[in-house]
């Protein structure tokens, strides 16, 4: 004999599934460093999480140390249905403070913005902290390992930068591309950076 719930498990098993196909990048601020407690506390409940690192030395009277540290101090990001139930696990970990969003519900970041810093930490370019920015060209890498990658072309001292932003929490990052060839996003989609013909590529000096 069935119970009579069988029925209704299909139907939920197709709207987990429906949640779990749904997933969307949240960033949540941590108490003052509690970057890395937050993401070990969030992978043990089996959370999406992802803590941008960079790399810096540091000089202490009898040594020297290559140390790990957050890319944007304060910030956690989880990718996670957009759902309340989904906040819950993450709200009940130790170090959080919230979601950043209306009333912290929390506000879906682009894919393509953490995709962006996930690309430039896993290629090791050094970066290094820039003033928030939203005005400028933005242009599109072509070739190499960062073929693609898009920000704003800034400039200072000479020198040319790539600006790279999470909008959301309002921090970019500046990698030097000098020697890179650039081409204007406006010039089309991402298989125009391909080729010179009719395109006004830039070979940043």
């Amino acid at each position: 004999m069935r119970d009579g719930n069988d029925a209704s498990e299909p139907a939920a098993a197709e709207q987990c599934a429906t949640l779990a196909g749904d997933l969307r990048w949240f960033a949540i601020q941590t108490r003052s460093r509690h970057e890395k407690r937050v993401t070990a506390g969030l992978r043990e409940k089996a959370v999406e999480v992802y803590l941008p690192l960079s790399s810096a030395d540091h000089q202490w009277s009898d040594r020297r140390k290559v140390v790990e540290l957050p890319l944007f101090p304060g910030y956690v990001f989880v990718k996670i249905a957009h759902e309340a139930p989904a906040r819950v696990p993450v709200l009940q970990t130790d170090g959080v403070l919230g979601f950043l969003g209306v009333r912290g519900v929390g506000v879906p970041i682009p894919d393509e913005e953490i995709a962006t810093i996930q690309t430039v930490l896993r290629e090791k370019i050094p970066v290094e902290p820039h003033p928030f920015v939203q005005v400028g060209e933005k242009v599109r890498i072509c070739g190499g390992s960062l073929d693609g990658l898009e920000g704003l072309l800034t400039g200072m001292e000479g020198k040319k930068n790539l600006v790279v932003s999470i909008d959301l929490i309002e921090r970019s990052v500046a990698i030097r591309i000098s020697g890179f060839r650039v081409v204007p996003v406006s010039a089309g989609p991402q298989r125009t950076c391909q080729t010179e013909n009719g395109r006004r590529v830039l070979a940043v000096q």
